[in-house]
């Protein structure tokens, strides 16, 4: 199947169009005549992914390995040595970024993995109606993303009656969150003060953590293609200690 192929079948899915207007989601690597024989499914690219990947094969990655413009490719620094290697092994790159959170991912990981099944999204927030305390939400949130502790900053309103949840990394979302508490990873200092000022507690899952279902949710759309497609475990970069 041609990488232009694809490329279409991506666009229908999630649109590249809805994107953000700061990324760069899209064909970041390859030429739309390639003939692709394999897919490999991957939050990130890793070099153990680079290293085990075939020959003319596709690369389908959540965040964009381009991201900032690059003047030159002459060192070997994060992400020249990945771009150069691809291109020895003509492996193409496709980054399905903001557009497949707005689509699936923000809606996947609040009903698949924290088992949500009733609610609405608006734009990169999704939107929960509950009855439960901060304690036992917490608790529902450590069990089902296996984590044994959670960096929270408590506003001390124990009811909670509405969540808000955005997979990655959503602080800039804080001003226009109507919520008890947000769910969400990356929550900088200053963003956990203002959400306090606002009567807004912050759950901080991680960033992997809210995203690492890429791959799983991806695949089972990829099916309706005649390629082999392989799912990569990404590696969090984080470990706790």
């Amino acid at each position: 199947m041609k990488l232009s192929e694809i490329y279409s079948f991506l666009d229908k899915l999630s649109p590249f169009e809805k994107q953000a207007h700061w990324d760069n989601s899209g064909i970041l690597l390859g030429d739309l005549d390639d003939e692709i024989n394999t897919i490999y499914l991957s939050l990130d690219i890793d070099a153990n992914l680079l290293k085990e990947a075939d020959e003319n094969s596709l690369f389908i990655v959540h965040h964009p390995l381009i991201f900032k413009p690059l003047k030159e490719l002459s060192t070997r620094k994060y992400p020249r040595a990945f771009i150069k290697e691809m291109i020895k092994k003509n492996i193409s790159l496709i980054a399905l970024h903001t557009n497949y959170d707005l689509s699936h991912l923000n809606s996947y990981f609040t009903r698949e993995i924290l088992g949500f099944k009733d609610f609405k999204q608006e734009e990169y927030l999704i939107y929960v109606d509950i009855n439960t305390d901060f304690k036992n939400l917490c608790n529902h949130i450590k069990k089902k993303l296996n984590l044994d502790l959670l960096r929270v900053s408590f506003c001390e309103k124990e009811k909670i009656k509405r969540l808000a949840i955005c997979t990655g990394s959503g602080g800039d979302l804080i001003p226009f969150v109507n919520a008890d508490c947000f769910i969400s990873g990356d929550f900088k200092y200053h963003q956990a003060l203002e959400a306090l000022s606002n009567d807004l507690s912050l759950i901080d899952i991680g960033h992997f953590e809210s995203e690492c279902c890429f791959a799983q949710a991806l695949a089972k759309d990829l099916q309706n293609l005649s390629l082999k497609v392989i799912i990569k475990v990404s590696k969090n970069p984080f470990q706790i200690f």
